[in-house]
């Protein structure tokens, strides 16, 4: 009896000792960066969607780390998808390194050689007039995943860059906005020039009015 009382004491103080370090293992695997293993990961890559002139691009950096030269391959690709739709954009090939900055424009856009933009995803010109449509990558400017693949590969956040007062990342709409009076529009358009003339006439008929009724009150007295 008291052997087992002993054995029992004995597991129970083992079992204590180890806590301790299952804990600093456990805290050791929080830092882990997912890759195929610790010496081959793409950990610290980005891409961010970014409007410059009006232009939609990707921004890219890709870092790989092959401590043991394991990688198969050198060259990188950014594969976007919303889950029944993907397309893969060749990035380029990394330095020695490993490492590969640059941008790229985003699928569906286009640009002149002046850099000006000629095309947006999801936008066909047509009969003289920018639509919206379904296709030329329409769905990329949607919920998407994206990952930047060279082996291994990593998933990275993308979207796309949304509009602001200095920059859209689409077409210039003109014409009549829809739902708008025409003759509001006429009220804040060539009509508004006239303002200062109405509002001055009117100043000279109140200025008359009143030399009007001073004069009379003179010869009522």
């Amino acid at each position: 009896m008291k052997k087992s009382v002993f054995a029992r004491a004995l597991f129970a103080g083992i079992l204590l000792l180890s806590l301790p370090t299952a804990a600093h293992a456990a805290t050791e695997d929080d830092g882990y960066t997912p890759g195929v293993d610790g010496s081959l990961t793409l950990a610290g890559s980005e891409v961010a969607g970014v409007c410059d002139n009006d232009v939609p691009w990707i921004e890219y950096s890709v870092v790989l780390t092959d401590t043991n030269n394991k990688s198969t391959s050198h060259t990188a690709s950014l594969v976007l998808s919303n889950g029944s739709q993907s397309t893969t954009i060749q990035l380029g090939a990394l330095d020695a390194d490993g490492h590969l900055d640059g941008r790229i424009l985003w699928p569906g856009a286009s640009i002149a050689a002046d850099g000006t933009p000629t095309g947006w995803p999801g936008w066909a010109f047509v009969d003289g007039s920018w639509v919206e449509t379904n296709d030329n990558f329409a769905w990329t400017r949607g919920d998407i995943s994206a990952k930047v693949v060279v082996n291994p590969e990593i998933a990275v956040a993308l979207s796309y860059p949304p509009s602001s007062p200095y920059c859209s990342a689409r077409p210039d709409i003109t014409g009549e906005p829809a739902g708008v009076d025409s003759e509001v529009l006429a009220v804040t358009g060539s009509d508004f020039d006239a303002l200062p003339f109405v509002v001055g006439g009117g100043a000279v008929l109140l200025v008359g009015a009143g030399l009007l009724v001073a004069g009379r009150r003179r010869r009522t007295n």
